[in-house]
């Protein structure tokens, strides 16, 4: 139902560009304006976001990237998700009287794909040289930008454990030994110099832009950097949140044999629309799981922030996400049923769980006759209905990592979304390597990534732990197209909760006829029923999670009909972007829409 928003919807013909940073749209537009694809301008992007937001993601992070190429007709996802060391085995986590892998420290370390995912993007799909795109990066960097509060908030939650622990971290985000004051100019002069080797040993050789970008890959996968990793694991024992210090398991060896796949999407067609996402490695196909089930049912009448809709996207949402519990893991390890999942047989049947009530039950499927396994980590048990007081966790922190005292990290992440004036589309998902899941590397300036955590220590579950096998990723961009024709790039950050909202924004636009800013403007719901992806892998069963501007009558609704309801903020949800491109009579129009929550992201466009 259209309304009014906080931000006009971005129009235009030239490119549009919407990112959880400002400064990293800005970025994204000046690599259109100088003619750009818009590949080029995710890779400037890209590395923009790993300087300005370092509490979301990093250089040794994740990257998965959705692309649509106006020249091949297609849809790739570029897996920027490494994999685990080939020391990483079930047998040597137990050795160390572990059953869950630590969210901190060394332990949880994959191979970083951030870097190998954006060189991979360039070599196959940009135009530009990669200097110009690392430049403005590298310049925030060594010159400084503008911290932003949730930065600070972010150090001093973990402080304490920098000045006692990580004195390497200290050495960086406590200058002069206190936290960094927001607005002020922050850098990492560190970090600009390992950009400045990179660039310098990538262009010390003969070739043109693409041997250019294979040596880049190759400093760090194969030189300076990965030495400097494989040296830090080995010789350091590192306080993680097992309440213990342990030495790292990733080596320069895992790093050398590691390259970002192109792969070929998952697709779901819906109400006339062909939606995009990752494989089984990640939480995507979740997305697709939601509309092959809302698909039985008549969303157009009903009000967008009343309990009838609220209740049927959630109900839909646990027994999907029951599902990725049970069945999703690396498909190069695994038989994922995917194409049982997705079916309309299947998901005739588990429409057929969806009652009046609210579920308190994980209730995984039997694809194909096969009995599910589901592991849980810690319990909240469900008492019963009710409404409770603002929470304090994924709301509180609009969707920002939350620590404990021994520094354990619930994960969050950043997300762009790019449209140029040709109709390529990109929609990317860059987190991990947080400035609080690990140690600063001294010679690098930035830390490791602790994605690993997502693995369970038992080989009987399908996103069990084995060496080279990606864990199963929450993060999880999409695509859209219309009639065929390249349409939309959405996502959001926010772990467990990307597939919910980014549902919510596409069910918004399908069906309740709003405009993007419109959709991500609406009040947003998400459940924790089933079982966390991050450390300690607590479920909430029931639960059920909405933003303050709910009505209250749709609280009372949802809790008589057994929702464990707790309410938010005012702006507490997702942190939505999109990019969209529309047919006129007229011509094409490219817009975007970008999120109020936080007041950090930003589109842009012309």
């Amino acid at each position: 139902m259209p309304g009014f928003t906080t931000r006009p919807e971005i129009r235009g013909t030239f490119g549009v560009v919407a990112t959880t940073h400002w400064l990293a749209s800005a970025v994204g537009m000046s690599v259109l304006e100088r003619g750009g694809n818009a590949f080029d301008a995710a890779v400037a992007v890209g590395f923009t976001l790993q300087v300005v937001e370092p509490h979301l993601n990093g250089p040794l992070g994740e990257a998965p990237i959705l692309v649509y190429s106006a020249k091949n007709r297609r849809c790739d996802m570029i897996c920027g998700q490494g994999v685990a060391p080939a020391a990483a085995t079930i047998a040597r986590f137990k050795s160390l009287g572990l059953d869950l892998i630590p969210g901190t420290g060394l332990l949880a370390a994959t191979v970083p794909g951030a870097f190998g995912a954006w060189m991979r993007l360039l070599s196959d799909y940009g135009t530009m040289p990669l200097g110009e795109l690392i430049a403005p990066a590298l310049g925030y960097a060594e010159n400084g930008y503008p911290l932003v509060p949730r930065i600070r908030d972010t150090i001093m939650s973990v402080a304490e454990l920098f000045r006692r622990e990580w004195p390497t971290s200290a050495a960086v985000y406590l200058p002069g030994g206190n936290p960094p004051i927001p607005g002020k100019l922050f850098r990492n002069p560190t970090l600009a110099a390992t950009y400045r080797r990179v660039l310098a040993e990538a262009e010390t050789g003969d070739g043109g832009r693409e041997r250019i970008i294979d040596r880049a890959r190759d400093a760090w996968y194969r030189g300076f950097a990965a030495e400097a990793i494989d040296r830090f694991c080995r010789t350091q024992k590192v306080f993680d949140a097992s309440g213990r210090r342990h030495g790292g398991l990733l080596t320069a060896d895992d790093m050398a044999r590691w390259q970002a796949p192109v792969e070929a999407p998952l697709t779901y067609d819906y109400r006339g629309y062909t939606v995009v996402k990752g494989g089984p490695w990640s939480q995507g196909p979740v997305l697709l799981q939601q509309l092959a089930l809302l698909q039985g049912f008549d969303l157009d009448d009903l009000d967008p922030t009343g309990p009838d809709f609220v209740h049927l996207v959630t109900e839909c949402a646990k027994l999907a996400y029951a599902d990725r519990e049970a069945w999703y893991g690396d498909p190069d390890f695994v038989d994922v049923p995917t194409a049982t999942l997705l079916s309309p047989a299947y998901n005739d049947a588990r429409r057929k769980l969806v009652g009046n009530r609210a579920s308190l039950a994980l209730r995984p499927g039997s694809p194909d006759g096969r009995q599910p396994y589901v592991l849980i980590g810690g319990l909240e048990a469900a008492t019963g209905p009710g409404i409770g007081e603002p929470t304090v966790g994924m709301y509180d922190g609009i969707g920002e990592p939350t620590t404990s005292p021994l520094g354990a990290v619930a994960g969050d992440t950043c997300h762009l979304d790019i449209i140029d004036r040709w109709g390529n589309m990109v929609s990317a998902t860059p987190s991990g390597g947080w400035l609080q899941s690990s140690p600063v590397i001294p010679e690098l300036g930035f830390c490791l990534g602790t994605r690993l955590q997502i693995s369970w220590l038992d080989e009987k579950s399908p996103s069990g732990l084995a060496p080279g096998k990606r864990p199963r990723s929450t993060l999880s961009p999409t695509l859209a197209l219309k009639d065929g024709e390249p349409w939309m790039a959405f996502g959001t950050p926010g772990g467990d909760g990307q597939d919910q909202w980014s549902t919510q924004l596409l069910l918004h636009h399908v069906h309740h006829g709003m405009n993007l800013q419109e959709a991500i403007d609406c009040p947003e719901f998400n459940n924790e029923h089933a079982p966390s992806s991050f450390y300690p892998r607590a479920a909430h069963p029931g639960s059920l999670l909405l933003e303050g501007r709910f009505p209250e009558k749709t609280l009372h609704a949802l809790a008589e009909r057994g929702h464990k309801v707790r309410y938010g903020e005012t702006w507490s949800g997702g942190r939505l972007t999109a990019c969209a491109r529309e047919q006129t009579p007229e011509g094409t129009i490219l817009k975007a829409g970008a999120n109020p929550r936080g007041m950090q992201t930003y589109a842009a466009g012309r």
